[in-house]
């Protein structure tokens, strides 16, 4: 593992499996693309120290080309100064749930968030489980209301 002092932009982009986080690290020995560590993160640019477990060459077919870019696997991030500005614009508030449907989200959030439930005021989610499942966990958050901290990693709920 190694330590770099750096800046990362994160976008999220829509894939075939739903939306999911994107950065381009920018670092003194060189610039990598990140798909794995930064899911939690909103769009915006990210200063600090990133410790990196894995750096290697991976590719993939779009548009009838083949590309090959050098990936960054990402373990921990130390932030020393951020810019969240988004690069597009917020998503719309979601619509608060019916009665009868909020009667069954506990069962279904219990699931979801296993050892977290029930939630509190400040969540902090595992990262070592599936990329789906901390999706889903982030976007559940976000829909009840809570807000991320990116200097803690952590979710706050929105008072």
């Amino acid at each position: 593992m190694i330590n770099l002092t750096g800046t990362i932009t994160v976008k999220t982009i829509n894939g075939r499996n739903g939306d999911f986080n994107v950065g381009r690290l920018t670092t003194e020995i060189g610039e990598f693309n990140v798909k794995e560590g930064i899911e939690e993160y909103a769009p915006g640019q990210y200063a600090g120290q990133f410790s990196i477990s894995r750096i290697y060459p991976a590719a993939y077919a779009v548009g009838g080309r083949y590309n090959v870019e050098v990936r960054a696997t990402i373990t921990s991030i130390a932030l020393t100064d951020m810019d969240t500005r988004p690069e597009s614009e917020e998503p719309p508030a979601s619509e608060p749930e019916p009665d009868d449907a909020q009667a069954e989200v506990p069962s279904e959030d219990a699931a979801l968030f296993g050892d977290n439930w029930p939630l509190g005021d400040i969540v902090r989610l595992d990262p070592t489980v599936d990329r789906p499942v901390l999706r889903r966990q982030a976007a559940r958050l976000k829909a009840l209301g809570y807000h991320f901290q990116p200097l803690g990693r952590l979710w706050k709920l929105d008072a």
